[in-house]
Parts: structure tokens; sequence; C-alpha cells
């Protein structure tokens, strides 16, 4: 039996020391998460998403739980790129930790325009661009939902950056499949899935909606099943890496990610109930391992018996 475990997986280019990374817009840069998690063991840090102006955000309440989950609206929340660099990024340089930073636009020149501003920064990692936020009305999902929109944005980004790029897809699509194939084939070297499912929730005492915007972006354990199944998928129909995630709680959920084709898992909502969520479930993806003499966790990916 082994009793050491190789946890390295690699994206592309990248070279992660474990398989588990934070989900955009869950963990901020990481600052937030620094006296609860050892961000150096972390297999990354993704970062909210960032954009080339400030966005507001959406009107509150643009949050409200759900059986099993929450349903969002922030609506990518941020400064912009240029305070971004100046405040997070210079933090996140005195980190041991690969940075991808998420990546938004109103339009395809401003996700360039950003790539671009983000290209001479030795310390981001990676772009992952993207497509799928439910909670904007222009850019974000319009982009992901679109077979030709999403091939164009990546195309465009490609051209812009020599980093290693992810495209983050939406499962608010027909065939996600189609989606997966033509950002492959426009230079992505990875995809990441799945972001939030479009949901609603009504408040039955003011007859109101519990989201200003109506509508919101549903994730944590009730996704799990929708989202392994299209990682399933996806990871069958291109050969870039897939980077998974929708309800992973437990180091068990990872593995059925990983099994499923994930060769990285993103750990999401469970960062809002636990704040130390990646360092138990990195730690019980090692112990998964360990137990059943797996000397690398890479062989877990697509490992599923069908």
């Amino acid at each position: 039996m082994n009793h050491t475990v190789d946890m390295r997986v690699r994206l592309g280019s990248l070279e992660l020391r474990n398989p588990v990374v934070t989900a955009s817009g869950t963990f901020a840069s990481g600052r937030e998460y620094a006296g609860f998690v050892e961000l150096e063991r972390l297999g990354a840090i993704v970062t909210k998403g960032v954009s080339l102006h400030p966005w507001a955000g959406n009107a509150s309440p643009r949050i409200a739980e759900t059986a099993s989950g929450m349903l969002n609206s922030i609506g990518l929340q941020n400064p912009g790129v240029e305070a971004f660099c100046a405040s997070d990024l210079v933090w996140l340089a005195t980190r041991d930790v690969p940075v991808i930073v998420n990546i938004s636009g109103h339009s395809v020149a401003e996700y360039v325009a950003v790539a671009e501003r983000l290209e001479a920064e030795a310390v981001v990692s990676a772009l992952e661009v993207n497509i799928s936020c439910p909670n904007v009305d222009e850019g974000g999902m319009a982009f992901g939902t679109s077979r030709s929109a999403a091939a164009e944005v990546t195309r465009a980004v490609r051209s812009a950056t020599r980093k290693p790029l992810i495209v983050k897809l939406t499962p608010n699509v027909t065939d996600i499949t189609e989606i997966a194939r033509a950002v492959e084939a426009e230079g992505a070297d990875g995809v990441s899935l799945i972001n939030t499912l479009l949901g609603m929730a009504i408040d039955t005492d003011t007859f109101h909606p519990k989201l200003a915007r109506a509508v919101g972006g549903l994730s944590g354990p009730a996704v799990k099943p929708v989202a392994v199944r299209m990682v399933w998928q996806v990871a069958s129909a291109v050969s870039i890496p897939v980077i998974g995630m929708g309800g992973i709680a437990t180091a068990e959920d990872a593995v059925e990610f990983m099994l499923a084709g994930a060769t990285a898992v993103a750990v999401g909502t469970a960062n809002f109930v636990d704040p130390t969520a990646t360092m138990r479930i990195t730690e019980g993806l090692e112990a998964f391992c360990l137990k059943r003499g797996i000397g690398r966790v890479a062989e877990l990916t697509g490992a599923v018996r069908l």
C-alpha cells in the first residue's frame, strides 16, 4: 500500500500542488480567508470576477437561502482591474499559491482589455474567462449560451494573452458539450463548469421574489448531480482539462467529480458554510487515495466504471 500520494495535477502548462481550488465569487481574493485557510496549501486561488471598469453589482436583496443551496444575484460587483492590480494582486504576490484571475466584461472588447492589462502581471498564473454569470444584463451568460459568441470571446482573449486560458461554462444551455468544443477549438487550455443554474424563490408572506432581480444563480449541494453529469459529458467531448464544480462540500464530492472526468475541482458555496472547507476537502482527498493505495490523485480523473 502506498504511504504517500502525489497530489499534483496539471491544467495545460500550469501545475497545481493539488486539485482543490476556490470557485470564483466565493473566496474574494483570499485575504478574507487567510485567517482560516493556509492559502499555500490550495491548488490555486481563483479570484472574484474582475472587469475593465468598476461594477456596482445588483440591488439588494441579492442572496437567498434555499433547500440544500443558495440563490445569489450579486452581479459581478468589483472595483475594476486597475484597483484589483493595485490592491489584491499586490497582496497575492506575497503568497506562494497560483493565482487564476476570473475576468468578465460587457463586450468582447472589454474582456480583451482586461486580459491585456493582466498579461504583464507575473503573479497571475492563468485567466478564467467568465461567459456564464446569470446575474448581469449584458455580457456574462449572454456569451456562454451561444456557440458563436463563446467562440468569439475565446478567440479574442486567446489573441491577447499567452497565459493559460480557462473558459467558465454555463449550465443554462441545451447542449454544454457544443459550447465546450467551440471554446476548445478557439484555443482554450481548459474549461470550468458548472456556473450557477438560473433559479427563483418567492416569499409567501409578501408575495415578492426573495431577490431584487427576481431570478439568480442557484448553487450548493442541490446542483451537484447536474454538475457531475455535465462534467462527465464535457470531459468525454473535449481533450482539454476540466475543472469541476457545483455543490462540492466533502472529499467524496471531489472524488465524484474527478471520477466523472475533472482534473481539478473548485469549492464554492461550501466556503460560506465552513471557511476551512478547502482544507478539509484537500486532506480528505489525500486520505481517500491513501486508503485505496492510489499513488497519484490524477489517476482518479475519468476513472468512472460504466
